[in-house]
C-alpha cells in the first residue's frame, strides 16, 4: 500500500491533522495549530486541487475542486480544524480508490513473474549477455538450469522441465524438448535449453496480458460514465445553490459568518463524492479478485457486463476439451492373433518417428502402459493416410479406415458413431485391430455447465465446427442439449446473433482464431488463455489464464455481487446526502457533523466496495 502515492499523502495529512489536534487540545499556541492544519491542507489537498484546476481548464467542474473550495471556506471563517478534517477524509477516500486500482495490478503481478532483465544470446562470437528488451525475433538464446526464460520462443535443442506456473497455473514443471514452445518469465529447472526467439519482447504473453489488465483501470463502467455526466450538472447545481444560500440571506440582512458557514456546510454535504466512489471501487476490486484467480478482465465495463449473461455458448475443441487427442481404446480383431498390448506396441513403434498428433497420442499411450517400443526401419509417412514401418521384421501400417469389411468395418462404424477417430493397424498386409482416439473432456466441464445452467436459468449452447457425431457425443457427457455442429466462423457469428435477437445476452467462450468473430459479435467474450490464438486473446473481453472452466460461473457470480454492491453504495450515498441536506436546510447542521457525515459515507462506500477483494468473494464451482 505504501507504494501508492495517494496513500502516502493521505497518511501524511492524517498525521499532521492528529498533531494539530493534540497541540490544540494541549492548549498550545494558535500559530502552531494553524501551521499543522495548513500543512495538512497542503499534504492532502494539493493533488485534488490540481486535478480540479485541470478540469476547470477544460470547462468542467470537478468534485475534487468543490471539496477544496469548501475546506478553504471553512478555514476562512475560522473553522480550520473542520476544513482539515474534510481534507483528511477526502484524501483517505481517494486513497481507497487508488488502492483498489493498485490491487488490480498487484493481483496480476502475483500471478505472472516478469521476464529477466538479461538473456544469453548465441551468435558467431560465442555467448553474449544482452538486455531482454533488445532481443529480436530469430535470435538464439541459451537458458541454463535455474534461469528464467527471457522471451517467448521455440526450443531448438536440449531438453528440460520448465515451471510454467506463472503463465498457465500448472502445478508441476512441464517437459520441454526441441519443437516445444516456451514463455518469457517461466523457470528452466533441470537441463539447458537453446531457444529461438519467436516474439518481440513487447509482444510476449506476459507483456500482452499485463497490458490487458492495465486497460482495466483506465476504463469506466457505463454506470460510472452516467454518474460522471450527472456529476457535471449536479456540481453546477450545488455551486448555484451554495451561492444562493450565501447571497440571498445577506441581501435580507443576515449575519455574514453564520450565513457563510451554512453555505459551506451545504456545499460539503451536497457534494456527490460518495456517489462518484460508489461504482469504481467495487468493480476494480472484483477485477483484482478475478485476476488473483486467473481470470483477466479487460475493463470495468466487461466486469459489469459479465453479470448480465443469460446464455453461455461454448466452442468445443480446446475449450470444453483439451484440444489434444488421446487413445481411448484398443480393439484387436477376432481373426487376428494379437493381444491388445502387443497391437499397441507395434503401432506405437511404427508411429514413433511421426510428428502427427494422432501418432504422438499412440506413442504416449504405449509409454503410459510401460510398453517397450521396438526398433524401426523403412519408416514412411503417407500424407493424408498414415505411416508404414518395419518393426521386428513385420511390416506395420497405421492408417485411416479404407477398404474395410466385416468386423473391422463394424468396429470402425461403432467408434465413429460415438464421436471417436478410428485408426486401422495392419500387420503384414492384414488388418489386425483398430485404435480409437478422442479429444479428452476438460476436468470439471460437466460441473461447469450445470453451474451455468443454475446461474443463468438457461442451458449452455455448443457451437462447433466439428462433425455432428463428435459434438453430440461430447454434449451428452456434459448435459448440453442445444448442439450446433459443422459451423464455420461466419455461421458461429450468425448463431450468436440469432440468440441475441431473441433477447439473450450471450457470453461466448472459445480459444481458436475461428472463434474470434463470434467473440467479437457476442455481448461478452472469454478466451482460453493457455493455448488461445493471439487474435482470440485480443478480441476477447476476458482471458482465463489457467484454462479452468470453473472460473466462468465464478466470475459471472462475482460480477453480479459487484452489481449488488454498487446498488447498495448508491443507496447509502444518496441517503446520506438527502438526510444531511434536509438537516442543513431545515435546521442547524454543525459543520463538523456535516463533514463527518458526508465524508464518512464516502469512506463507507469505499470500504464496502473493497469487500470484493476478499478471497471468499470468489466462489468457484
Amino acid at each position: 500500500m505504501w507504494r501508492v502515492p495517494e496513500v502516502r499523502w493521505a497518511a501524511a495529512a492524517t498525521v499532521l491533522f492528529l498533531a494539530g489536534l493534540m497541540v490544540q487540545f494541549a492548549g498550545g499556541p494558535a500559530w502552531a495549530c494553524w501551521a499543522l492544519y495548513l500543512a495538512c491542507y497542503a499534504a492532502g489537498g494539493w493533488e485534488p486541487a490540481l486535478a480540479g484546476l485541470r478540469a476547470l481548464r477544460e470547462k468542467t467542474l470537478d468534485v475534487d475542486l468543490l471539496m477544496i473550495v469548501a475546506a478553504i471556506g471553512a478555514a476562512a471563517i475560522g473553522q480550520v480544524l473542520d476544513g482539515a478534517l474534510l481534507i483528511v477524509i477526502f484524501a483517505t477516500s481517494g486513497a481507497l480508490e487508488a488502492v483498489a486500482t493498485q490491487r488490480t495490478e498487484d493481483a496480476v503481478g502475483d500471478l505472472l513473474d516478469l521476464a529477466p532483465e538479461q538473456a544469453t544470446v548465441l551468435d558467431g562470437d560465442g555467448e553474449q549477455r544482452v538486455d531482454t528488451a533488445s532481443l529480436r525475433v530469430g535470435q538464439i538464446v541459451l537458458v541454463r538450469p535455474g534461469e528464467r526464460i527471457g522471451a517467448d520462443g521455440l526450443v531448438v535443442a536440449g531438453s528440460s522441465e520448465v515451471d510454467q506456473a506463472s503463465i498457465t497455473g500448472e502445478p508441476l514443471p512441464v517437459a520441454k524438448t526441441a519443437g516445444d514452445d516456451v514463455f518469457a518469465g517461466t523457470v528452466n529447472t533441470t537441463g539447458a535449453l537453446t531457444v529461438r526467439v519467436e516474439r518481440d519482447p513487447a509482444d510476449t504473453v506476459i507483456a500482452r496480458i499485463v497490458a490487458l489488465v492495465r486497460q482495466a483501470s483506465d476504463t469506466k463502467a457505463r454506470t460510472q460514465l452516467f454518474i460522471e455526466k450527472v456529476e457535471q450538472r449536479y456540481s453546477i447545481g450545488v455551486v448555484v445553490a451554495t451561492l444562493a444560500l450565501f447571497a440571498l440571506p445577506l441581501a435580507f440582512g443576515a449575519a455574514f459568518e453564520p450565513t457563510l458557514l451554512r453555505a459551506m456546510t451545504f456545499m460539503i454535504v451536497a457534494s456527490p463524492c460518495a456517489v462518484v466512489l460508489a461504482t469504481m471501487p467495487p468493480l476494480l476490486s472484483a477485477i483484482a479478485n478475478a485476476g488473483r484467480h486467473g481470470v483477466l478482465v479487460k475493463s470495468a465495463v466487461v466486469m459489469e457486463r459479465l453479470g448480465q449473461t443469460d446464455v453461455v455458448a461454448f466452442d468445443k475443441t480446446g475449450t470444453l476439451t483439451e484440444g489434444t487427442p488421446r487413445l481411448t481404446a484398443v480393439e484387436a480383431l477376432p481373426d487376428a492373433s494379437f493381444e491388445e498390448a502387443e497391437l499397441l506396441r507395434l503401432a506405437a513403434s511404427a508411429e514413433r518417428p511421426s510428428e502427427h498428433p494422432l501418432g504422438r497420442a499412440v506413442v504416449a499411450a504405449a509409454r503410459d502402459r510401460d510398453l517397450t517400443l521396438g526398433p524401426v526401419a523403412e519408416f514412411a509417412s503417407l500424407p493424408g493416410r498414415g505411416v508404414t514401418a518395419t518393426v521386428g521384421g513385420r511390416r506395420i501400417e497405421v492408417a485411416g479406415p479404407h477398404d474395410l469389411s466385416g468386423d473391422a468395418a463394424a468396429i470402425v462404424a461403432e467408434l465413429e458413431a460415438g464421436g471417436r477417430t478410428a485408426v486401422i493397424v495392419t500387420v503384414d498386409g492384414a488388418p489386425a485391430g483398430v485404435l480409437a482416439l478422442a479429444d479428452r473432456l476438460r476436468p470439471g466441464a460437466a460441473a461447469t455447465t450445470a453451474a451455468l445452467t443454475a446461474l443463468t436459468g438457461a442451458g449452455p449452447v455448443l457451437l462447433t465446427g466439428d462433425n455432428r457425431a463428435a459434438a453430440e457425443n461430447l454434449a451428452r457427457q456434459i448435459a448440453i442439449t442445444d448442439v450446433r455442429p459443422g459451423l464455420l466462423p461466419d455461421a458461429k457469428v450468425a448463431a450468436v446473433r440469432e440468440l441475441e435477437s431473441a433477447g439473450h445476452r450471450v457470453l461466448v467462450v472459445g480459444d481458436g482464431v475461428n472463434d474470434a468473430p463470434a467473440l467479437a459479435a457476442a455481448h461478452t467474450g472469454i478466451a482460453m488463455g493457455r493455448a488461445g490464438a493471439d487474435l482470440t486473446l485480443h478480441t476477447a473481453d476476458a482471458v482465463i489464464v489457467r484454462d479452468e472452466l470453473a472460473a466462468i460461473p465464478a466470475v459471472i457470480a462475482l460480477s453480479r455481487r459487484a452489481k449488488r454492491v454498487v446498488a447498495a453504495n448508491l443507496v447509502i450515498a444518496a441517503g446520506f446526502i438527502a438526510a444531511l441536506v434536509i438537516w442543513d436546510l431545515t435546521g442547524h447542521l454543525p459543520l463538523p457533523l456535516g463533514v463527518a457525515g458526508h465524508e464518512g459515507s464516502t469512506i463507507i462506500v469505499g470500504l464496502n466496495g473493497l469487500r470484493l477483494l476478499r478471497r471468499k468473494a470468489w466462489r468457484a464451482v
